[in-house]
């Protein structure tokens, strides 16, 4: 509290609330206020305001509220003389001396002021043995190697461990470090005997600053074969691990400026994006993104890309990112790098220009995923749709905007072909009841497999099935046409001309041998149906199946040009002129083939 004609009353007329919360939230004025995303409950639309007379902030959302001292305790988890601290030396303001209230203030206060002092001292070793020693010239030459100039080395503060055991223990209790601190800093540990040794050794070091930008923790990469590759700081009273991103107190200001983030995993992809020119970029310290995290993130934007190693544990980990991002009502898009490659390894191999490239052509989330759904299951069957709707469902089932899940479902039933009110239906149960699972019943079987199969689709197979006379005709032409690529019986018309090649009788029983054909069940079961529809009409003649064909291939020429449709947008939203181009060429040549077809 701030009594009028106390010091801390002082400092608060020298400080600006509205700069100060700058820092930590995106503030648009609105009025005689400004306002923004409320950093402690997740919101998409600002709610918190910023009152910059009365130098007051209150969020109408979660009721948070009070002065800029409140803040800063709140935001940065401090006790109310170090939040004093911290807004006088923003503002200026030297303080005097102050006595803590209480024994417990008095200890709790003192470890947390000697811990960050020892991390200060830290980091200074790190870089002295770094540019110094015999070892940390190795080190040196290791990081210049990987494309680290000493420039960038030292914009991160880059250090080395030494390989001996208590280098660093010997120069901090030199520098009069008392035991307890030691012991709570997460720098030093314990063996067997109760002897204190270093806890980083024979490591590239990588200092992890708070929002603030004191240096909290630090994060160690093995240089021989020693084993983590990676060893981080504990949990100190200076550092929770889940309330930290990597390079957040550099990149704050540019995330905020872009109106959106860069999301990488380790250290080396954040420093190696930076210097690509994206000074945007953060990183989850190498661990599992976290709630936290996210919130913290969405203080400065509330849009994001996803840049994470395109191996199997980098795609889980974008996975598990993208559904805490949608939880919180992010903009997310995912930027898909070739496999054998990570952010740092690209840039170093195919050039900053190229990465940024990359990044404008990053893709929305749901085209990532839809991509990820396709490479895993078989969309042209029944069980494959299905397949493909249970790994999308809980990414949907997070977004908590009604609006954005209806324009998923959307736009799903048209990626999968099938039945929008499927779809929609499927996964109002799903929200409703809370499963991560659709469950196939009978009556949406038969939904799916309606939907797979067209009339058109349906009548020519059984036209090519009946009539001989006209069967080597058709045949031609719908390979020359390419009508059934796509299409709901994909599998069973490409069955057909392999059987044609082959010279083949093409018979229900030889287009629907389970051990040759490769059709699925529901697709075998469809074929025998089509041979009992017997009758004269069932034979249909030349004109009727290329009516048939006609209408497949108008189908397949629509469903290209929405596509082209989509890739336009996304370019035009990128500025990519070239790729714009490219597109609208593509565009004209559809609406051509799509006229002549009437």
């Amino acid at each position: 509290m701030a009594e009028p004609g106390s010091i801390a009353d002082k400092v608060k007329q020298q400080a600006d609330i509205v700069r100060l919360v700058g820092d930590y939230v995106r503030l648009k004025k609105s009025g005689q206020n400004f306002l923004g995303l409320c950093p402690f409950h997740s919101e998409k639309t600002p709610s918190f305001a910023v009152h910059p007379v009365k130098q007051i902030y209150h969020c109408f959302g979660c009721g948070a509220g009070g002065d800029v001292f409140k803040f800063i305790q709140e935001i940065e988890r401090v006790s109310f003389p170090e939040a004093l601290q911290m807004v006088a030396d923003k503002a200026g303001v030297r303080l005097p001396e102050r006595r803590p209230r209480t024994p417990e203030e008095a200890r709790s206060t003192g470890l947390r002021t000697a811990l960050t002092k020892l991390h200060e001292q830290a980091a200074r070793f790190y870089q002295e043995q770094l540019h110094n020693s015999k070892e940390g010239k190795l080190a040196r030459a290791y990081l210049n190697d990987r494309g680290l100039t000493d420039e960038v080395i030292k914009t991160f503060g880059l250090g080395y461990a030494p390989g001996t055991g208590d280098a660093l223990l010997r120069r901090l209790r030199d520098a009069g470090a008392e035991k307890e601190a030691l012991e709570a800093s997460g720098l030093v540990n314990r063996d067997d005997r109760g002897t204190l040794y270093d806890r980083f050794r024979r490591r590239i070091m990588f200092p992890i600053a708070s929002e603030s930008g004191r240096v909290a923790a630090f994060g160690g990469r093995a240089m021989g074969d020693d084993t983590p590759k990676y060893l981080n700081s504990p949990e100190t009273p200076i550092y929770q691990k889940s309330r930290v991103l990597y390079n957040l107190h550099r990149a704050k200001e540019a995330i905020r400026r872009n109106n959106y983030a860069v999301l990488v995993e380790g250290y080396l992809d954040c420093i190696g994006v930076h210097t690509a020119g994206v000074e945007n970029v953060v990183a989850s310290c190498g661990t599992s993104l976290t709630d936290l995290q996210v919130r913290l993130l969405g203080r400065s934007a509330r849009n994001v890309v996803v840049s994470f190693d395109p191996d199997a544990a980098g795609v889980a980990a974008t996975e598990r990112s993208l559904n805490l991002l949608l939880e919180q009502g992010f903009q997310v898009r995912v930027l898909a790098l070739p496999p054998g490659t990570d952010p740092d390894l690209f840039v170093r191999e195919q050039g900053a220009a190229a990465y940024r490239e990359k990044l404008k052509q990053s893709q929305p989330y749901l085209d990532y995923l839809v991509e990820r759904a396709r490479a895993q299951h078989d969309w042209r069957t029944q069980d494959g749709k299905i397949a493909a709707l249970n790994y999308l469902l809980p990414y949907l089932a997070r977004l908590p905007n009604k609006i954005r899940r209806a324009e998923w479902a959307t736009e799903l039933s048209a990626r999968l072909s099938i039945e929008e009110a499927l779809v929609r239906e499927e996964l109002r149960r799903a929200a409703v009841e809370r499963r991560t699972e659709i469950k196939l019943r009978p009556e949406v079987a038969k939904v799916v497999e309606r939907s797979e199969v067209k009339p058109a689709e349906r009548r020519l197979l059984q036209i090519l099935l009946e009539n001989a006379e006209i069967r080597a005709d058709i045949l031609l032409e719908l390979e020359d046409a390419g009508a059934h690529k796509g299409a709901g019986f994909e599998r069973v018309f490409e069955q057909v001309l392999t059987l044609a090649r082959e010279g083949t009788e093409l018979t229900p029983a030889a287009l629907a041998d389970a051990e040759t054909s490769g059709l699925s069940e529901a697709e075998r079961r469809l074929v025998f149906e089509l041979a009992f529809e017997e009758g004269q009409e069932a034979l249909g003649s030349l004109e009727e199946a290329r009516s048939c064909l006609a209408a497949m291939l108008r189908r397949k020429l629509e469903g290209e040009l929405r596509e082209v449709q989509r890739q336009i947008q996304e370019a035009e939203k990128a500025g990519d002129s070239g790729r714009l181009r490219t597109l609208l060429g593509q565009k004209q040549a559809l609406r051509k083939s799509l006229a002549e077809l009437h």
